[in-house]
């Protein structure tokens, strides 16, 4: 039910954008505009389903990576995806210094699992293993579709609303600018933007991917010590709402961005606090812990 409720989304999302593109190119062009308009949605609705996920890397500066190079997270990697009976993702590392990670991609068979060198160097083998369950199973619950369409349809849009400031909209006689309209767009489409991503993506996801993961690795205590850490080190290492990034955060196991001004648009993670306590109760109630490299 939680992937049909997905793929309605994602459908109603691509739906969305497509409207909102035809509107302004109507309103803008009239007939011409419309025919411009259709074209421009088709296209970024095709860039948004088939290609998010490499924007998502793109933003994080993420590469490719093999297995010799990091042998102990492609083993963790194998191992839980052959317990899931899935297939295993493309695995990626990001040179942030701030502990992080997430999956982006279509579908299982089109995934992405990316981590950050922080990530790696913070976390015992335990707690990343923990976080590659929780990453996984964002990818098995179907997350990762609708999750990685709106953050690429919020960059695109973002990106459009940054060049209208360039368009000699409404003031031709102005040459140092994009004119009143172009001002007005750049200010109420980058706000959509982060709306879009508000109203597709809810936080019950990260509870969900927190107790499949936990499931999946047997060992939900392993999965709220890497959250502690994690957590701790994003707000030591904060990165820039800037760019790109901000229609990434979301696919994020936590929030890169310092609390407060733009970051808070773009949360869509719960508290840390709530996610540990529930993953420590979940411990509880389960017994011994099973994994305990």
């Amino acid at each position: 039910m939680h992937r049909y409720f997905n793929g309605l989304k994602t459908a109603a999302l691509l739906g969305l954008l497509t409207g909102l593109i035809l509107a302004v190119g109507w309103f803008f062009g009239g007939s011409t505009g419309l025919v411009i308009a259709f074209v421009l949605a088709l296209v970024m609705n095709g860039v948004s389903y088939f290609f998010s996920d490499k924007l998502a890397l793109r933003s994080m500066g993420a590469r490719p990576v093999s297995e010799a190079e990091f042998p102990a997270l492609y083993q963790m990697v194998r191992e839980l995806s052959q317990a899931a009976g899935q297939p295993m993702p493309r695995l990626y590392v990001s040179p942030t210094a701030q502990p992080n990670a997430f999956a982006t991609g279509r579908n299982p068979r089109h995934a992405a699992v990316a981590v950050t060198e922080g990530i790696v160097q913070m976390l015992t083998p335990r707690e990343l293993r923990a976080v590659i369950g929780h990453e996984l199973s964002h990818v098995y619950n179907r997350d990762i579709l609708i999750s990685s369409v709106a953050g690429a349809l919020a960059g695109m849009i973002t990106m459009l609303a940054q060049l209208a400031w360039f368009i000699p909209l409404g003031n031709s006689d102005d040459d140092e600018g994009g004119g009143f309209l172009g001002a007005l767009l750049l200010l109420i489409l980058g706000p959509i933007a982060a709306t879009l991503i508000q109203l597709a993506i809810s936080r019950s996801r990260e509870y969900q991917a927190d107790a499949s993961g936990a499931k999946l690795t047997q060992d939900p205590a392993g999965l709220a010590s890497a959250l502690r850490k994690i957590d701790y080190g994003a707000r030591a290492l904060p990165l820039p709402p800037e760019g790109r990034l901000t229609s990434t955060a979301h696919l994020m196991i936590a929030n890169p961005f310092r609390a407060g001004g733009i970051a808070n648009l773009f949360s869509t993670h719960p508290p840390m606090a709530q996610r540990i306590a529930r993953l420590e109760q979940m411990a509880a109630n389960s017994g011994p812990v099973q994994y305990l490299r």
